[in-house]
């Protein structure tokens, strides 16, 4: 039995055979991949990784096992999964994710399956039960890939705890207090200021933190190198969970053009601007804003770099996230029934709208090019849906940064 010490949650005992799943290449990888990308470019203290918040949810899963009564057999597999969740996950985890065609949870099953990781787990667990449980498949699953999940929790206060911003701070004790198994992993209804509290956190960070502006461009910038280093075959897009960030910037680092001038940007925090956006609040249906493909994203970023003499590459049309929340379909147990936490919680039935009003969709160029689009119109390149009000409403131009 050994411990590892962790910033958020204190001394974390492992077993034998976990500690041999730590010692893995596959799990050690994590150590070098930052868990909020370039995020410590606004936020100095977030150099935090996969590997500390894989150990982190393990964790809250095992708390969660021993309040729901779990059998030896089932915490065991479910501390395995919550190690092992995000082992598929590529440099600088969710922002080459975007790039790929191939989500991490696919990635995390190829790794099990074809790595010594899987003739390791192999001696102890049904490596596709593993599987359907990191995804989400299982009742048991629920618990590290559901609605109000540990790997939620413990990302919440770990980012909140190194980047500085408390808003991430949630009731982890009532929340796992108040869970319970009912043919669904659901929520007692004394739990449900707790998760109410989880959605608004999430609410915050997302503008704070995760969907920062100065976040999205930088992520914008790394994204377009990524997907050139791929479309030149310099990496192979689906091996990416061999490489770390070290491995990334290296490479870029040594590239000729745009893919080497962009990482030199980036090392300096030479960034480019936001020139124009559109908050996406002012349409009269946000929603239909996501439905717009990457290639007519491709197309008005060629048209706008003809119109205004911009070199292609360097101009950026940036889709802000899709604000999801799923916490809002948490279930819910109220008497003899089961129900959606959006049904019996006013604030989440507000924040269904509200979630919208920090996207917005942004135009980013470098600094010596912003006069040129002093004049620039979303609606002069993109089919988006009507304004409301758009008899006076007008696009916000941004002066730079």
């Amino acid at each position: 039995m050994k411990f590892i010490r962790d910033s958020v949650h204190g001394n974390l005992q492992i077993d034998d055979f976990e500690l041999k799943l730590v010692d893995t290449p596959q799990i050690q990888r994590l150590r070098r991949i930052k868990q909020l990308g370039f995020t410590n470019l606004i936020y100095p203290g977030a150099n935090h990784s996969r590997f500390e918040h894989s150990i982190g949810t393990m964790y809250l899963a095992s708390r969660l096992a021993d309040h729901l009564n779990l059998d030896n057999e089932k915490k065991r597999i479910l501390r395995a999964c919550a190690l092992l969740h995000d082992t598929g996950h590529g440099p600088f985890s969710h922002v080459s994710e975007a790039v790929l065609d191939e989500k991490h949870e696919a990635l995390t099953a190829r790794v099990i399956k074809n790595s010594n990781l899987g003739e390791l787990l192999s001696e102890e667990f049904d490596i596709s039960q593993i599987i359907d449980i990191i995804n989400g498949k299982t009742v048991l699953g629920q618990a590290i890939s559901g609605e109000l999940d540990v790997d939620r929790m413990d990302y919440l206060l770990r980012d909140s705890h190194y980047t500085g911003v408390a808003y991430g701070i949630i009731d982890i004790e009532r929340l796992i207090y108040n869970m319970k198994l009912e043919n669904n992993l659901v929520l007692d209804k004394k739990g449900v200021q707790a998760a109410e509290s989880t959605l608004l956190a999430r609410y915050f960070m997302y503008p704070s933190v995760y969907q920062h502006h100065t976040t999205r461009i930088v992520n914008a910038m790394f994204r377009r190198c990524l997907r050139e280093l791929i479309e030149k075959k310099e990496i192979d897009a689906k091996n990416i969970y061999q490489y770390d960030d070290a491995d990334i910037i290296t490479l870029s680092r040594g590239q000729e053009g745009f893919i080497g001038e962009m990482m030199h940007k980036l090392d300096n925090r030479d960034l480019l601007k936001n020139i124009s956006s559109l908050k996406l609040s002012d349409l009269e249906d946000p929603q239909q804003a996501f439905k717009i493909k990457r290639k007519e994203l491709k197309k008005a970023e060629k048209e706008i770099a003809e119109d205004k003499n911009i070199p292609e590459d360097y101009l950026i049309i940036n889709m802000p996230e899709y604000p999801s929340f799923d916490e809002m379909r948490t279930l819910v147990s109220v008497d003899d029934a089961i129900v959606k936490l959006s049904e019996i919680s006013s604030i989440v039935g507000a924040l269904r709208d509200a979630r919208f009003n920090h996207a917005d969709l942004c135009l980013y160029v470098p600094e010596e090019h912003t006069s040129k689009l002093h004049d620039f119109n979303f609606y002069d390149y993109l089919n988006l849906p009507e304004q409301k009000n758009r008899h006076d409403k007008q696009m916000r131009l941004i002066s730079p940064l």
